[in-house]
């Protein structure tokens, strides 16, 4: 059975996740108290409506009770946020993901007892910081507070060498999980076949070692 979505506040987030979840063939409640808005998603999402996400009586009155997932993308306004995910709890919501505005809003938002508390401005500014670093970086997903998965593109220092010659688990603390080679995802890499230019390496670990291995092995000297 298809998964239902509903996405409060059409900004640029909001309405991105929006337009995925709706390309994906997902149903969405596209919802804003800005008509503007609204009208431009009406096409987008399955539906779209002009309510007021902190008014307990407009939620239901679309129907809420019946989205699998809400999505609360809410910009600048914390307190709105705020009282839309403690309203959509109350309502029993099966899974909630409340996009935050700083460290302190997550706080709140993980006592009122949200499912996933997201920070798009911050994890972008991550990425694109560690991009800006090298070429070589070529993706950076944060795990947990002090855990990534990061996606580096094998460049002058690993290029030729095979992974027991590298050893970076013992080196660096980190585990190789899984090497791209053009379009193909190898997830049981040999340790002993030498890696290419073209070769994408999937690593996972503590920041702190991530670090090391990224300044040591991924950024080439120029």
């Amino acid at each position: 059975m298809k998964q239902e979505f509903a996405v409060i506040g059409l900004g640029r987030f909001g309405g991105s996740i929006c337009t995925e979840l709706s390309e994906e063939g997902m149903s969405v409640l596209a919802i804003d108290t800005d008509e503007e808005k609204v009208n431009e998603y009406k096409n987008i999402a399955s539906h779209a409506v002009i309510a007021d996400s902190t008014d307990e009586t407009a939620l239901k009155e679309i129907g809420i009770k019946n989205i699998d997932h809400v999505i609360v993308a809410i910009g600048e306004n914390i307190q709105a946020s705020i009282l839309a995910a403690v309203i959509l709890t109350d309502l029993g919501i099966k899974k909630i993901t409340v996009k935050a505005q700083n460290d302190y809003h997550e706080k709140i938002l993980n006592k009122i007892g949200v499912d996933q508390v997201v920070h798009p401005e911050r994890d972008m500014g991550r990425r694109i910081a560690h991009h800006i670093i090298s070429n070589n970086i070529l993706d950076y997903l944060e795990l947990s507070d002090d855990h990534s998965i990061v996606e580096v593109k094998v460049g002058k220092k690993m290029a030729g060498r095979s992974l027991t010659e590298l050893d970076i688990r013992a080196n660096y603390g980190c585990n190789v999980v899984a090497i791209k080679e053009g379009e193909e995802i190898n997830v049981s890499p040999s340790a002993e076949d030498a890696l290419n230019h073209e070769d994408i390496l999937i690593v996972i670990g503590a920041d702190k070692d991530i670090s090391r291995f990224e300044k040591n092995l991924v950024i080439d000297d120029d």
